[in-house]
């Protein structure tokens, strides 16, 4: 199948962060140009403050647009959404980098919907800024669960080295244990499955579940939700027919390199399973939205404001960010294609039986 170069839509995330500094880095050899084209979705202005501050990079091919329709291929092109009037405070949690943030996501979600990007990188965000600004969400995850009338969702973490999803996102962490169920487990699971098998092209995913309590809740001593809650999901899974190992005490099985055996992990809360991930994959770690109808990716680390404007932000997590996304899209419409043959493979052999039973075929 000949894969056709996507249309990829960047959100520049708080203006006063890293985001503008990573996503330049990121794009600044014209060679990564070849298989995607990007829309940043943010302002020329902030663009041009931001690019002055990197002097290594000395010149970019940049394309300013108020359309995504706009876009020209092999150029870095900018969709001013923003007041001509915006400046630049590196470091700063302020109202008006919160609302640039706002006001980039929401365009860039109404162009995937339109279908004039293709898939969708956001930059980081401040949350508690953009929460005092009315955004009304925990993050991401949560807007674009809503944005898209999905009923489930998971963050599911990938890098080269291992792939992490969590059962919940962001709460606090004395709501965990009441919100944990053997509905969510397998809601999950089935959710990790079905991309595993669509986004990242594995056949038959083994997914580990990881425990709630220390040492698995040792038999009950030390907590019941293992026996009562987590076992029950995994043998109903299993029973689905979806390979899910464990429960697994999670100190273990990341301390002896245990994920390396599975195609995915699945943690109880948020830090249960982050903190592992990006002790092991920072660098180039991608926070993936599993179960959307459309692709989004992030970098895994923050706004980092106290790099902001100093040239020092890594932007290795952006890059793998925007070529995550360029892969799941592909992988996409080769699964589909794949389905769409098999879908036809069965209409034909119908055919065939119908044919040598004599039997009438209805249109």
């Amino acid at each position: 199948m000949q894969k056709r170069k996507p249309i990829v839509g960047i959100t520049q995330g708080d203006s006063n962060g890293i985001g503008y500094e990573v996503i330049i880095k990121a794009l600044s050899d014209p060679r990564v140009l070849e298989f995607f084209t990007p829309v940043i979705y943010g302002s020329s202005k902030l663009f041009g403050f931001y690019r002055k501050g990197i002097p290594e990079i000395e010149q970019m091919d940049t394309n300013v647009i108020n359309a995504a329709g706009e876009a020209k291929p092999k150029r870095i092109n900018i969709l001013n959404c923003l007041p001509d009037n915006v400046f630049a405070e590196p470091g700063q949690a302020t109202p008006e980098s919160a609302r640039a943030a706002i006001t980039s996501l929401d365009k860039a979600v109404e162009d995937i919907k339109a279908g004039t990007i293709d898939v969708l990188v956001t930059g980081p965000i401040n949350k508690k800024a953009m929460s005092g600004q009315g955004f009304g969400f925990p993050g991401h995850t949560e807007y674009l669960q809503q944005q898209f009338g999905v009923k489930d969702v998971t963050m599911l973490m990938t890098s080269h080295r291992l792939r992490l999803g969590v059962v919940t996102g962001h709460i606090p962490l004395k709501d965990v244990v009441r919100s944990i169920s053997k509905e969510k487990i397998l809601s999950k699971l089935r959710l990790m499955t079905r991309s595993l098998k669509e986004d990242f092209c594995i056949d038959q995913p083994r997914i580990a579940v990881l425990s709630l309590n220390p040492h698995s809740g040792d038999g009950g001593l030390l907590g019941s939700e293992e026996q009562d809650i987590i076992i029950p999901a995994i043998e109903q899974a299993t029973a689905e027919g979806i390979l899910a190992f464990g429960p697994y005490s999670p100190d273990g099985f990341f301390g002896l390199g245990h994920y390396e055996k599975f195609d995915a992990t699945l943690a109880m809360y948020h830090d249960q399973g982050l903190a592992p991930f990006k002790a092991l994959s920072f660098e180039d770690g991608v926070n993936f939205t599993a179960g959307l109808p459309i692709v989004r990716t992030s970098p895994d680390h923050g706004t980092a404001f106290e790099l902001a404007g100093r040239d020092e932000a890594d932007p290795q997590s952006m890059r793998s960010a925007i070529f995550t996304a360029v892969d799941i899209f592909n992988a996409r419409l080769e699964y589909a294609e794949l389905q769409d043959g098999k879908m036809e493979e069965r209409h034909l052999e119908g055919t065939e039986r119908r044919e040598r039973s004599g039997r009438p075929q209805i249109a």
